[in-house]
């Protein structure tokens, strides 16, 4: 049973990772998409424009590294009233592979708790294998800002093509 479960782990594990990139696809796919000049239009009522989300998205990333695992190497953070579309890009793909090697390092104990702020009790790791919690926990973040994007985007009137939005719904053709 013993051996069982720690296949399981193990496998999870690596699952984490994997799913973090798919994610990730996801992300660069919209922003691919995105019409530039959504970028830095900014929204009614008040709320952050898309660059300033996005930002947002990689230097919580940043963070995540971090606290959790620096020995990763924690990426430079980004300024959302002087990065472009392109540079969020690049970033958002240097803080991906910096959590995915984070996510990693769960499979081999190296990560054994799961800060997520300086406000909040640490996860201990192991309530289920693998660290699936962490990799829940920043999907749902991440995907939980997307819809954001998403929405302002057609609000704004810079509407993404049908075929992006599909897309993002089909992760299985995002699976390496």
């Amino acid at each position: 049973m013993a051996k069982s479960r720690r296949a399981v782990e193990t496998r999870v594990g690596r699952t984490a990772a994997e799913i973090f990139a798919v994610n990730e696809r996801v992300n660069q796919l919209l922003l691919e998409r995105l019409d530039a000049a959504a970028w830095r239009t900014k929204p009614v009522g008040g709320v952050r424009t898309i660059a300033a989300i996005v930002t947002h998205v990689h230097n919580v990333r940043a963070k995540w590294v971090r606290l959790n695992a620096p020995q990763v190497g924690v990426p430079a953070q980004l300024k959302w009233a002087s990065c472009t579309q392109e540079q969020a890009q690049v970033g958002l793909g240097e803080s991906a592979l910096a959590c995915e090697r984070m996510l990693a390092l769960v499979e081999n104990g190296g990560v054994r708790e799961f800060l997520r702020d300086g406000w909040a009790t640490a996860w201990r790791l192991g309530m289920t294998p693998g660290g699936t919690e962490m990799v829940c926990y920043m999907v749902a973040h991440e995907a939980h800002h997307r819809g954001q994007v998403c929405m302002l985007a057609h609000q704004m009137g810079f509407e993404l093509p049908k075929d992006v939005i599909s897309a993002m719904w089909s992760w299985e053709r995002l699976w390496d």
